[in-house]
C-alpha cells in the first residue's frame, strides 16, 4: 500500500453562475484519489471531520477505492478552500482554524504503521501549519525506514506563519525523501540563490533524495538524479478548463508507475535506466495534462498513454 499523509478538505469551486459548489479536495487527498483510480492499493492518513463535509470526503474516497482505515476522525469542522479561477488558473482563500485536519497532534496518529504500507507520500499545506505539521513530521520520522518516501512541498506562503520553523521542518522532510516533486517557483522559494535550476536541483539531491522532478508549468517537467538531468517531458496541447489538481495528478501518475513496476523501494528507483525514467515521467506528465481538461481535480480512471 501507498499511504498518502496530509490534508483532505473541501474546495468551494464557482459554477457558471458564480455560486460555490463543494468538491472534495486537498493536495494529498487528490493524489490518493488519482492512485485509487489507477487500481493502486492506496490509503489516506488525515484528520477528517464527522460533519457533512467530512462525509463528502469519506464518500469520495470510497468511490475511488481509497482505504479510509487510517483516517483520524473528530467533531471539529472541515477545512474549506474557496477557489477563484482566472483564465483556468486557481487561487485560494482557506478557512482552516480549529479544523479536524489542522488540529491533529502526534498523540492522534499511529506510532507505527503496518508492514503492508510500502511507501509514504507527504506534502501540501499540512506541512505548513501547526500542530498537524509536526504530527506528519513525526509520522515520517517514525516510519520512513525501509519505505519509499515521496514529497511534494506545494508551498503556499500565505500559510507559513513562522518561516524559520517551516524551513527547518521542510529541510528535515527533504532529508528523509527518496523522490521529490517540486515546481520551479517552489524551488526558487527554498533556494533563493542566483544558481540555475540544475544546480538548485542538485542541491536537493545532495540532501538525500534519489530523484527530483521539477515542474515548469506549460514548459513541462525535468527529472534529475545524482548524475544530473536524465529525462524531460512537455505537455501536449489541450483545452485547459482549470489547473486544479494538476500537480497532484502528476504525483499520482509517478507513484502509479512505481507501484505497477513493483518499484516502491529506494534500491529499485536507483536501478532505473534512463529509458525507464523517461517512460515514468511521460506517463505522469500525460496524466496531469489530461486532468486539466476537466473542472476541479477529477483524475481519469485506468489512464494509459
Amino acid at each position: 500500500m501507498i499511504l498518502c499523509c496530509g490534508e483532505a478538505l473541501i474546495d468551494m469551486i464557482p459554477n457558471a453562475d458564480g455560486a460555490f459548489v463543494p468538491h472534495a479536495g486537498g493536495a494529498i487527498f487528490n493524489t490518493s484519489i488519482g492512485l485509487g483510480r489507477q487500481g493502486v492499493d492506496v490509503g489516506l492518513l488525515s484528520g477528517v471531520s464527522n460533519d457533512l463535509f467530512g462525509q463528502i470526503l469519506d464518500d469520495a474516497l470510497a468511490a475511488s477505492k481509497v482505504s479510509t482505515d487510517h483516517l483520524i476522525r473528530s467533531d471539529r469542522p472541515t477545512t474549506l478552500a474557496f477557489v477563484k479561477l482566472v483564465n483556468g488558473s486557481a487561487s485560494y482563500a482557506f478557512y482552516d482554524e480549529n479544523t479536524a485536519g489542522r488540529l491533529l497532534t502526534p498523540e492522534d496518529a499511529p506510532a507505527t504503521l503496518p508492514d503492508s504500507v510500502q511507501a509514504l507520500f507527504f506534502g501540501g499545506i499540512s506541512l505548513a501549519v501547526d500542530p498537524c505539521a509536526e504530527t506528519y513530521l513525526d509520522v515520517l520520522r517514525r516510519n520512513a525506514k525501509g519505505r519509499l518516501v515521496m514529497v511534494d512541498p506545494n508551498i503556499r506562503p500565505q500559510f507559513i506563519q513562522n518561516e524559520v520553523r517551516y524551513r527547518t521542518r521542510l529541510d528535515q522532510v527533504l532529508h528523509l525523501a527518496d523522490v521529490v516533486k517540486i515546481s520551479d517557483e517552489d524551488l526558487d522559494w527554498i533556494d533563493t540563490s542566483d544558481d540555475d535550476l540544475a544546480t538548485k536541483a542538485a542541491k536537493i539531491i545532495g540532501m538525500g533524495p534519489s530523484l527530483i522532478c521539477v515542474t515548469l508549468g506549460a514548459e513541462g517537467v525535468q527529472l534529475f538524479d545524482a548524475s544530473g538531468l536524465v529525462a524531460t517531458a512537455k505537455p501536449t496541447a489541450v483545452q485547459v478548463v482549470d489547473t486544479v489538481g494538476a500537480g497532484d495528478a502528476f504525483n499520482a501518475g509517478f507513484l502509479t508507475c512505481l507501484a505497477k513496476r513493483n518499484a516502491l523501494t529506494t534500491a529499485a528507483i536507483e536501478a532505473f535506466d534512463t529509458e525507464t525514467l523517461q517512460s515514468i515521467l511521460t506517463f505522469a506528465s500525460a496524466f496531469a495534462t489530461d486532468t486539466v481538461t476537466r473542472a476541479g481535480s477529477d483524475p481519469a480512471w485506468n489512464f494509459s498513454v
